[in-house]
């Protein structure tokens, strides 16, 4: 009899542990310092972030500036019709998911292996060296990252377009920027030298976090360096990488405007032509604001389609997800 009623005693019990939830005055009072510090980051979103969605209205219309918000006709989904069944949409979500794929493959990775390499480093003023060497280019803005990819890649006095000119066995000299099979390897490249060196700062806070008594288990049980990094590091650091990779996921369809608009010109646009930059053409160039607004909230939309969809890719294959 006692043991059939030790079950229902065990939940009552853990019941009972559980802390209990506070009312929300009480909860505002006792916690008020830090809502309020809560404030200015509601403030900038509300302001900066949701205000300006009201915006979006005129993707479902044909604006025009002089009527408003209020006095342009409704035109429905004519404008998102139009996008599906044009000539450039095909092209556009082609090269735009071409970057996105390498950037995954290429970019997404290099952080985390950067910071593993530089977690293995003993000697720590050479670490801290080697991290604040690869930080800097981060705070470089893409017409500086621009301007060094000219230098080296000149058809005339080019560091690098030398070297390929040589190893090729000379002949006419090539104008790599302008060449469209070069516009994909040469942003990868700038993306790889400026934003792998700052996203190491995530990974390697997951990996300071680490156990080290994990690690000397794991010596005793005779692992060498190898399984030590395949079975305590990459562990302890995944659930870090799985969080990344749902972020970077809404990001697809969002390459860097700036970048792209630089290395972009009239003989590679075939394959530098995203959704970014024709959001600008159609919008500020050509002032077609209701169709660069509809282009524009089909990225938005896709986006958070594509969050969702990992995170719940990620719950299935046993991860914690984002939420």
């Amino acid at each position: 009899m006692a043991t059939d009623l030790a079950p229902p005693a065990t939940k009552a019990a853990s019941k009972d542990k559980r802390p209990a939830r506070l009312p929300v005055r009480t909860a505002l009072l006792r916690y008020r310092w830090l809502y309020l510090m809560l404030i200015p980051g509601l403030v900038y979103f509300a302001l900066f972030k949701y205000l300006p969605m009201y915006g979006l209205t005129i993707a479902f219309q044909d604006f025009v500036p002089f009527l408003g918000y209020s006095g342009s006709p409704w035109v429905g989904f004519k404008h998102f019709e139009n996008l599906f069944t044009g000539p450039d949409f095909g092209r556009l979500l082609f090269n735009t998911l071409f970057l996105a794929l390498l950037t995954a493959v290429f970019v997404f990775p290099a952080p985390i292996i950067v910071a593993l390499l530089l977690n293995e480093l003993r000697i720590g003023v050479y670490k801290r060296f080697v991290q604040s060497l690869i930080y800097i280019p981060h705070f470089l803005s893409w017409t500086i990252v621009f301007s060094l990819t000219y230098l080296l890649f000149s058809v005339d006095f080019g560091l690098v377009a030398g070297w390929i000119h040589s190893l090729t066995g000379g002949g006419a000299k090539v104008d790599h920027l302008a060449q469209p099979e070069w516009f994909r390897p040469l942003v990868i490249l700038q993306l790889l030298w400026k934003t792998s060196g700052w996203g190491t700062i995530i990974y390697l806070a997951a990996l300071a976090g680490v156990d080290r008594n994990l690690y000397e288990a794991a010596r005793m049980d005779g692992a060498g360096r190898r399984r030590q990094f395949w079975h305590v590091t990459l562990p302890a650091i995944r659930p870090t990488i799985v969080v990344m990779a749902i972020l970077t996921s809404g990001n697809l369809l969002d390459q860097s405007f700036e970048q792209i608009w630089l290395l972009t010109n009239s003989l590679n646009r075939s394959v530098a032509d995203v959704f970014d930059t024709f959001v600008y053409y159609v919008g500020v160039q050509q002032g077609g604001y209701s169709y660069a607004t509809a282009v524009g909230l089909f990225k938005g939309v896709a986006g958070v389609i594509l969050i969702f969809g990992c995170n719940w890719l990620a719950k299935r294959l046993g991860q914690r997800g984002l939420f």
